[in-house]
């Protein structure tokens, strides 16, 4: 029994290695490789969905394909919630598990999955689940998260930012607000249609500036106009500003070394 009791948690320690991206060596990596070449290749099946000829043609190849994909990423996630209690912090064999699949990568592998056999549950076997739940499939790209060391990279640097990124997105949002308000003021007798109220005078201030300026609405009054060149000039600042501040938190990211040098393993 010893015996039998140290092999099993062995097995789960191994089990939860080689789920957790960046250890477990190379067999790791190569189930990081498949299981994010799998949810790649379900991006362009639920792309190849939306051309009617393609859908028609191979619905029942797709519905197999998609039907397969859920089997494998249902084991994953069985097998990362049944390993979850070799991780720090989860050893419990229930309190543990829950909390472990609290995670929101955890929630992002469930609803990978869920809308799936809620469908089967609620329309059968029905091979037009294929295109009622696509758009819910597109969750599974969020699970490439865990296998791109880019988007862990940016996850990073948004973290370490978020305080000056709020801080941008406020001043923006005030600056538009603002200026909508101003403008509606301005060229409301003007342009009744255009501008009838600082909501639709909002459309205006946005387009400006993002620097986008589709020219659906725009100031015809003296006054309007140079309050409207005003707000885009402000807005090409406005707009380096979040790219400013990501592109220091990259540098800063640079600096610090996201995996082991001896091992290679990624640094927690």
């Amino acid at each position: 029994m010893v015996r039998i009791a140290s092999g099993y948690r062995a097995a789960k320690r191994t089990t939860h290695r080689l789920l957790t991206v960046g250890k477990g060596g190379r067999v790791a990596g190569a189930v990081d490789v498949f299981i994010a070449g799998l949810i790649v290749a379900n991006l362009v099946a639920v792309a190849l969905g939306t051309v009617d000829p393609v859908f028609d043609r191979y619905r029942g190849l797709l519905y197999r394909f998609n039907a397969v994909s859920v089997g494998v990423f249902t084991v994953e996630y069985g097998l990362r919630v049944w390993s979850a209690t070799a991780a720090d912090g989860y050893d419990h064999p229930v309190f543990g598990r829950l909390r472990f699949m609290a995670r929101p990568e955890c929630l992002v592998d469930l609803l990978a999955i869920a809308p799936f056999y809620v469908g089967i549950t609620l329309f059968g076997g029905d091979g037009r689940l294929l295109r009622g739940f696509r758009l819910v499939r597109f969750f599974r790209l969020a699970k490439l998260v865990r296998y791109s060391d880019s988007v862990a990279r940016f996850e990073r640097v948004l973290r370490r930012k978020t305080d000056d990124l709020v801080v941008a997105l406020g001043g923006t949002t005030l600056l538009v607000v603002c200026s909508s308000s101003l403008l509606y003021f301005v060229e409301h007798e003007a342009q009744p249609e255009a501008f009838s109220s600082i909501p639709a005078a909002l459309w205006w201030g946005v387009v400006t500036l993002t620097t986008v300026g589709y020219g659906d609405v725009y100031p015809v009054t003296p006054l309007g106009k140079l309050l409207g060149g005003l707000v885009a000039v402000l807005g090409t600042g406005l707009v380096a500003l979040p790219a400013s501040i990501l592109a220091s938190g990259f540098i800063h990211d640079d600096t610090e070394p996201s995996r082991c040098p001896h091992c290679g393993e990624a640094i927690e």
